[in-house]
């Protein structure tokens, strides 16, 4: 499926959105909370594939041309999930291995590190952009083990991976008092959703859902990304099957960092069985996702 053809405006996003939700959000914006909007390397692609102009040499010169997305870009594509195509060497072997379509998806998702200008907070920003990564890459092998039961592909998981969380850097920019509040610099903590409800009226997965609409990516990740920590209210569809994904790969993020996920024990059986993993076998599974995980920092020969 070909991108849409622009990013819809911030009062179409919310008039698709309940009553009590968009006036939320509607409040939030008139606090000077600012969506990122697109990078120009994702416009220009955009345009070049609704024109259904396919040529591999303009679409990887496009891309070039910002150098942080490229090299982004190569990081992404180290993951063993495309281990029969190493090494790559050039932006045209990636679309040609991958295909316009997962390449695109892999540069929406690598574009947003750097939508976000940094005037505070950077270290706490950076750690941030480390763990989102990192859940990425674990979303994404686990969509490459699954695939024939999800119908969720590598590149789309990356996609949710990245995007999940994204409303947190939107609000850490905006709230001087946020990475304080909300426990960003400890480890082992994560945003508590109840407490921050409490304390700034909002919670950062409805501003990421609006940042994902807004960048026009598929409506199953929006909705992943709106209700990722709402897996037992989803209905069956692919945004449920996505947050399930993004559940297992939290937990995974959890393990390697040697500290406990505090929503795992409550979603544990609805997310293997969306994934259609026997209980039995989640432990091997586990270690096979985190083998191959590790196995991506190692050099690519």
């Amino acid at each position: 499926m070909l991108p849409s053809t622009g990013a819809p405006a911030l009062s179409e996003i919310l008039a698709s959105m309940s009553e009590e939700e968009a006036a939320r959000l509607r409040f939030v914006l008139e606090r000077g909370i600012k969506i990122p909007p697109q990078p120009r390397v994702l416009a220009e692609l955009r345009g070049l594939l609704n024109r259904r102009e396919f040529d591999v040499r303009a679409l990887a010169r496009v891309i070039s041309q910002d150098p942080g997305v490229t090299a982004m870009l190569f990081k992404a594509v180290k993951s063993t999930v495309y281990r029969q195509h190493h090494p790559f060497e050039t932006v045209e072997q990636i679309i040609h291995a991958l295909g316009t379509r997962e390449t695109f998806n892999l540069v929406q998702a690598v574009a947003l590190t750097s939508a976000t200008e940094i005037k505070k907070n950077r270290l706490a920003y950076e750690a941030f952009w480390t763990r989102s990564q990192a859940v990425a890459q674990l979303a994404m092998l686990i969509a490459d083990d699954r695939v024939t039961v999800c119908n969720i592909f590598p590149e789309q998981a990356y996609l949710a991976g990245m995007f999940h969380d994204c409303g947190v850097p939107v609000l850490m920019q905006r709230f001087s008092t946020y990475c304080q509040e909300m426990h960003l610099g400890e480890q082992g903590r994560w945003i508590d959703l109840q407490e921050e409800d409490r304390k700034f009226n909002l919670d950062h997965c409805a501003v990421g859902y609006l940042l994902a609409r807004h960048w026009s990516l598929p409506v199953f990740i929006c909705d992943a990304v709106h209700c990722h920590h709402e897996i037992a209210s989803m209905g069956m569809h692919a945004a449920r099957t996505m947050v399930a994904i993004l559940q297992l790969a939290m937990e995974l993020y959890y393990r390697e960092q040697r500290v406990e996920n505090p929503e795992w024990a409550a979603v544990q059986d609805e997310v293997i069985a969306e994934l259609g993993i026997h209980g039995d076998a989640l432990p091997e599974f586990i270690d096979e996702i985190l083998e191959r995980f590790h196995a991506q920092a190692e050099p690519v020969v």
